[in-house]
């Protein structure tokens, strides 16, 4: 047996370090990137040339996207206030949910809704809007009704570097209900606002609460667009609604993305169930 050699293991490691720079970029860099010129940086924060890495959600480099698709010109007020319109009851929502504050947020996320071709846009338009207004009843609602007082969706167990803030509680608000305090966090500290104490924001300020909802969009749900609208709602509530456990909440989203769909005259595309 070869007795070891402290530094002959250490030469080992720089000529592996070397080989890995040299053959798989990305690997060192890891989620530092400042990629080569020719490379992405992809959403995960790694350098590389293939739709991985420069397709849905790629920060820097030659990204694939966006297109020029103008989402306020499919976006417009007919259609947003035909949705308003559908809300019925006592509705804080009316006043709360505008289509200027849903375009104002969207200059913080110029790839929304503009990926691949203008139909893959307007599917990827209707989607969202498909979820939002059946998370807000056609956007009646700001915040989650009827939330036990019990509960708080603090997990900071599993996320402690999202730490819940005591007096706080962090249930649904926004077009899309934003919940969990590590979801609050992120969508915070990536749009301006402090989501672990001041969660209520999302429900107060009503650009913030669309840049929240579209931030949660672009991290969790855009990428599944293209493998059909079954796809967005697993990603959404999968794990409530999804393989029959709540069929008539999948089928009320589908109903709205294919009417959505129809509007904007586009074919909604199959894999539409969950």
């Amino acid at each position: 047996m070869a007795a070891f050699s402290p530094r002959k293991n250490l030469v080992t490691l720089v000529l592996v370090g070397i080989f890995l720079a040299e053959a798989v970029p990305g690997y060192v860099k890891g989620q530092n990137c400042g990629c080569a010129a020719d490379e992405c940086c992809s959403e995960h924060g790694y350098c590389g040339t293939n739709d991985d890495y420069c397709g849905v959600g790629c920060k820097e480099g030659p990204c694939k996207g966006p297109n020029d698709v103008s989402v306020p010109d499919i976006v417009t007020e007919d259609f947003f206030n035909g949705i308003l319109n559908q809300a019925t009851g006592d509705c804080p929502g009316k006043s709360f949910y505008t289509r200027a504050a849903f375009i104002n947020a969207l200059g913080s996320y110029e790839q929304f809704g503009r990926v691949g071709s203008t139909d893959d846009s307007k599917r990827e338009i209707a989607a969202f809007f498909a979820h939002a207004t059946h998370e807000t009843g056609s956007f009646c609602y700001i915040e989650e009704r009827d939330v036990p007082a019990t509960q708080n969706y603090c997990n900071d167990v599993e996320y402690p570097q999202y730490p819940c803030t005591p007096s706080k509680r962090y249930y649904g608000r926004g077009p899309l209900q934003l919940t969990w305090n590590y979801n609050y966090a992120q969508a915070g500290s990536n749009n301006g606002f402090d989501g672990l104490n001041s969660p209520e924001t999302v429900a107060t300020d009503a650009v913030v609460s669309f840049k929240a909802a579209i931030w949660y969009w672009m991290t969790n749900v855009q990428r599944y667009v293209s493998q059909g609208f079954g796809e967005t709602i697993k990603a959404i509530n999968g794990d409530v609604e999804c393989n029959g456990k709540e069929p008539e909440k999948v089928q009320s989203r589908i109903d709205k993305y294919t009417q959505y769909c129809q509007q904007f005259g586009v074919a909604p595309g199959e894999n539409l169930s969950c």
